[in-house]
């Protein structure tokens, strides 16, 4: 495949973003008390649907790579650290991490000392990559590593790295490649993952094809515990077993509860990159509260 130019590159990250956002949107309805009774198979959630930090922090991973044409780890974590808004719910963890960054604590040290020192190995790394998958779509190798460098900025634990990087991979295999298949998605997954849970997971999710929402969930998690090991490998699953069909795989993730915004996240911003924003579903991306000003056009 040719070089893409920066420009290409740009385009392709914010259609995944778009995806991403929307995923993340609609999957953040469903913790609201008054949409409990609307069904996740058939239901809407009252518009407008407003994102979480999954969209926000990948706001700044495209900002970033606009600027910069890669990641620029310092960049990334000023971004993180001045653009986060309490409200959309980030994690313990990444509140932690973000107001020591503020405070004047390099990313660095603030990421290793998280949790007893052994860093996050959350969910949080990946959620908001899926648009780098796109930018490095004609380079699978290049994205794993920019993905790394991305996640390193607040998960500094290998699984925290790894879900970020299978993300990545997912992702610039479903925009580089038309013919892909659903065990080939996976896989292209696995070609670049370290760490040893995530990559079960992944292993898992190959031999679950045939399963049904509920019975990949029960295998893989559904990101309830907030970890890239039981967050990841389910939302590839459901990105893989949808490939053509982006309201499908939402409507999988939030089916299965659980961290219903980041599944949907992750697997939205990787079938967007495939898709591209005609692939979204009549509404939802009006439906969905507008990207923030600060985000490059």
């Amino acid at each position: 495949m040719a070089a893409l130019t920066p420009a290409r590159r740009t385009a392709l990250a914010r259609v995944s973003l778009e995806g991403l956002s929307v995923g993340d949107a609609f999957g953040d309805q469903f913790f609201l008390l008054s949409n409990r009774e609307i069904q996740p198979e058939t239901g809407l959630p009252p518009a407008p649907w407003g994102w979480s930090d999954d969209t926000e922090m990948a706001c700044s991973v495209v900002t970033v790579l606009t600027e910069h044409d890669g990641i620029d780890q310092d960049a990334l974590a000023t971004s993180f650290a001045e653009r986060m808004d309490i409200g959309r719910r980030y994690g313990a963890g990444a509140l932690e991490l973000l107001e020591r960054v503020r405070g004047g604590v390099h990313w660095h040290r603030a990421s290793r000392e998280l949790f007893d020192g052994k860093g996050s190995f959350g969910n949080g790394a990946a959620m908001r990559v899926a648009p780098l998958g796109a930018y490095f779509s004609d380079d699978p190798a290049r994205a794993a590593k920019e993905a790394a460098l991305s996640a390193e900025v607040t998960h500094a634990h290998p699984e925290g790295i790894a879900g970020a990087v299978a993300t990545a991979t997912a992702a610039a295999h479903a925009a580089a490649d038309p013919d892909l298949t659903p065990r080939g998605l996976l896989e292209a997954a696995l070609e670049h993952t370290p760490a040893e849970h995530v990559r079960k997971g992944l292993r898992r999710a190959r031999t679950l094809l045939k399963a049904t929402p509920a019975e990949a969930a029960h295998v893989l998690g559904n990101g309830n515990r907030i970890s890239a090991q039981d967050t990841v490998p389910f939302a590839l699953w459901a990105a893989a077993t949808n490939l053509d069909d982006y309201e499908s795989a939402i409507r999988a993730c939030v089916l299965v509860g659980g961290d219903m915004d980041t599944t949907a996240a992750i697997t939205g911003g990787v079938l967007a990159a495939r898709l591209g924003t005609e692939g979204l579903p009549p509404g939802w991306h009006e439906a969905r509260e507008p990207l923030p000003t600060w985000l490059p056009t």
